[in-house]
C-alpha cells in the first residue's frame, strides 16, 4: 500500500508542467532568497565555494556551483581510477550473467539502462559502483580516468527520486529515468559513466566538448542531487577498500582499472 501510494504521488507531481514551473522558479531570481536557508539547511560548505552565497543569482546558480582552485586533489596515476562526484556510495558489486546487478535489494537490467544490447555485453560479469548527491553536493561531474569518449547518448523522459525512497518505492529509477552516459576507453578498458536525472529536474548538462579527457577535467553537471554509475568491464576494475555508505570526493580513489583488453 505504501509503495502504490508513494508511486501515486510522485506520479502525480512529475508531470511536465510542473517540472518546467519548478525548472523556472530554481533559475528565476526569486529563488535567491532562498539561497541563506538552503545553504544551512543543508550545511553547505561556503569556505570551498567559488563565490560567496551573496553573488548567486539563483537557486540554479547555487546548485551547479564551482569550486575555488585546489578544492579538491586529483590522486595520480594512469590506472588509478577516482570518483567523479562528491557524493555517497550507495551500493557496488558484480553485474550478473543475466546483465543485471542487485542494488537496494532490486535487480536493475543494464541492457535497458544503457539501451544498446551490443554495448551491454562488455559489461556482462564486471563491476557496478552507485553514487549519490543529495542536495547538498556539488553537483559538477568530472571524468573518473583518462581516456577517448567513444559514445555519448541520453535515454529516458520523466524522472523519479533517487534517494532512499525512491529507490526502494520508485519505478526502477535507474534505468527509467532521464540519464545521459559517456562510455570512455582508456588503453583498451571500458568505462560506462551513466548520469541518472533527479525528480522534478532532469537538467544534465554536458559541458566538456572534446573526444578525449583528463582525469579529474569536468564533464558535466547536474541541476539538482542525483546519481552517478559507473560500469567496468569483466575483470578489468580492482576496487580499493570501499564500504557501502561511504562519503567520497572527486579526485579520491575508487579503485585501479587494468588497461587493455579483457577476456
Amino acid at each position: 500500500m505504501k509503495k502504490k501510494l508513494y508511486r501515486f504521488f510522485i506520479e502525480l507531481t512529475n508531470r511536465p508542467l510542473i517540472s518546467k514551473w519548478l525548472e523556472r522558479f530554481t533559475r528565476s531570481p526569486y529563488s535567491r532568497f532562498m539561497i541563506p536557508s538552503f545553504t544551512r539547511v543543508y550545511q553547505l560548505n561556503l569556505d570551498e565555494m567559488e563565490k560567496s552565497i551573496t553573488e548567486y543569482q539563483s537557486l540554479h546558480d547555487l546548485f551547479t556551483r564551482k569550486l575555488k582552485n585546489k578544492s579538491r586533489t586529483i590522486e595520480i596515476g594512469d590506472q588509478v581510477v577516482t570518483s567523479p562526484v562528491d557524493g555517497v556510495l550507495e551500493d557496488f558489486g558484480e553485474i550478473s550473467d543475466d546483465h543485471t546487478f542487485i542494488a537496494k535489494g532490486k535487480s536493475y537490467s543494464i541492457s535497458e539502462m544503457l539501451g544498446d544490447n551490443e554495448k551491454k555485453r562488455k559489461y556482462i560479469n564486471g563491476t557496478f559502483l552507485i553514487l549519490y548527491l543529495s542536495p547538498s553536493h556539488y553537483h559538477r561531474i568530472h571524468a573518473p580516468i583518462s581516456g577517448d569518449i567513444v559514445a555519448q547518448w541520453s535515454l529516458g523522459t520523466s524522472s523519479y527520486p533517487v534517494n532512499n525512497w525512491g529507490v526502494k518505492y520508485g519505478k526502477s529509477p535507474f534505468t527509467k529515468n532521464y540519464r545521459v552516459i559517456s562510455e570512455i576507453v582508456s588503453n583498451g578498458a571500458y568505462l560506462a559513466l551513466v548520469k541518472v536525472g533527479a525528480m522534478f529536474v532532469n537538467g544534465i548538462e554536458v559541458t566538456h566538448k572534446g573526444e578525449s579527457i583528463k582525469k579529474g577535467e569536468e564533464i558535466g553537471y547536474f541541476a539538482f542531487g542525483s546519481t552517478v554509475i559507473l560500469l567496468f568491464e569483466k575483470a578489468s576494475f580492482s576496487p580499493n577498500a570501499l564500504s557501502k555508505k561511504m562519503d567520497v570526493q572527486i579526485g579520491q580513489v575508487l579503485g585501479t582499472i587494468r588497461t587493455g583488453k579483457t577476456d
